[in-house]
């Protein structure tokens, strides 16, 4: 019938169920395409139907391509939550350490997202564990975590 099944890379699938329109990289541009109907499949699958998009080849033809929303229409977070571009160049200050340094990426290469911070050109990596953070500040775009003694000092140590 041209339904596809979409993977969402994302804590909370549901708040993705109701989007209007979404961008598919077909031949490396960005087309938009509008969603007829969706619905939770599994936990992290979205059933979809696309308008104009009414048969298997149809479908075929977009299976495997990568799925686009513009920053602006993600859904809001609450405040302890966070978009992995959103806490580019924040701070982070552990409670025993003190400042960490600046964070300038994320490592989800692995079973455990990292932070990758930078602390004056050497980068120290911070498992983003939920029992690590206590506390995001977006307003002054500082992360304040409590860290295992000892786990920030390996990185130093020459």
């Amino acid at each position: 019938k041209g339904e596809l099944l979409v993977k969402l890379d994302t804590d909370e699938p549901a708040l993705y169920e109701n989007m209007d329109s979404v961008f598919i990289e077909v031949r490396n541009n960005l087309v938009p395409f509008f969603i007829e109907s969706s619905q939770l499949h599994k936990s992290e699958l979205l059933r979809v139907k696309f308008e104009d998009v009414d048969s298997e080849e149809d479908a075929d033809a977009l299976m495997k391509s990568g799925l686009y929303l513009p920053l602006e229409f993600l859904p809001k977070l609450d405040d302890d939550k966070f978009y992995f571009h959103e806490i580019i160049g924040f701070k982070v200050e552990d409670i025993n350490f003190g400042d960490v340094g600046i964070i300038k990426g994320v490592n989800d290469s692995t079973s455990q997202s990292l932070f990758e911070i930078d602390r004056d050109g050497t980068e120290i990596l911070i498992p983003m564990n939920d029992e690590f953070i206590s506390k995001v500040d977006k307003e002054n775009k500082i992360i304040f975590v409590d860290t295992p003694e000892g786990l920030i000092d390996l990185y130093l140590e020459e």
